[in-house]
């Protein structure tokens, strides 16, 4: 299975909202909910030695399925979100992950041009 397949095979599975805003409302917050049980999970496993591995990879899966009906909502190809997802980390870690590009001194990206630009300063 391919990714535009697995956006295909959640869309099936999902509820049919009357309105788009309580649409991306629900995948929203459920995306949250989910990455919050992922977490939980990890605390449980390495914290309180109680292994949830199996938890982990099921709410991991949970995660990705909000993460394919948000990019429904949008009509956003899952396989293209992912590819500009590496194209900007191989541009800030270009010889791989250093603290000194992960700090990106001051910059951030302009999501309207996809390229770093100097923070504006508080007035």
């Amino acid at each position: 299975m391919n990714l535009k397949e697995y956006q295909g095979l959640c869309e099936k599975t999902a509820k049919k909202f009357d309105s788009e805003e309580k649409e991306i409302l629900t995948w929203g917050l459920g995306i949250a909910g989910e990455a919050g049980d992922v977490a939980s999970c990890i605390k449980k496993t390495f914290a309180h030695d109680n292994d949830q591995r199996q938890g982990i990879k099921e709410n991991l899966g949970d995660t990705l399925w909000y993460a394919a009906m948000i990019c429904n909502v949008f009509n956003w190809d899952m396989q293209k979100v992912l590819e500009e997802n590496i194209a900007k980390l191989q541009k800030r870690f270009p010889k791989g992950f250093t603290i000194k590009d992960a700090q990106r001194d001051g910059t951030m990206i302009d999501w309207n041009e996809n390229e770093v630009k100097p923070k504006e300063e508080k007035k």
